[in-house]
């Protein structure tokens, strides 16, 4: 199943997040070992933004509770097991 925005394909959650926001996740959420200037200047862009757009926390929440209330089996987690591993048996003493 493939999952579109306007013209653009989702292919990882990653990129769903980042085009129903029209911003990438790390601007909001940060990369693992950024510097301090790295992190001011995400924040500083994040806050130009929220500038820009001051409803965007409100039209955010209110497309997730939408997205939430219209697909409830989002949150059902079905465990998978694993198949059983075959271990190799170890040939010892057999001539080749």
């Amino acid at each position: 199943m493939r999952t579109y925005i306007g013209h653009q394909q989702a292919v990882s959650a990653a990129d769903f997040a980042e085009l129903a926001l029209g911003t990438p996740v790390e601007l909001w959420l940060g990369v693992e070992g950024e510097t301090d200037e790295e992190r001011a200047a995400r924040e500083d862009a994040a806050r130009d933004i929220l500038a820009d757009d001051p409803n965007l926390p409100d039209d955010l929440i209110r497309i997730a509770a939408q997205v939430i209330e219209e697909n409830p089996d989002l949150f059902d987690v079905i465990p998978l097991t694993r198949p059983a591993r075959r271990r190799r048996a170890a040939r010892k003493g057999v001539a080749a």
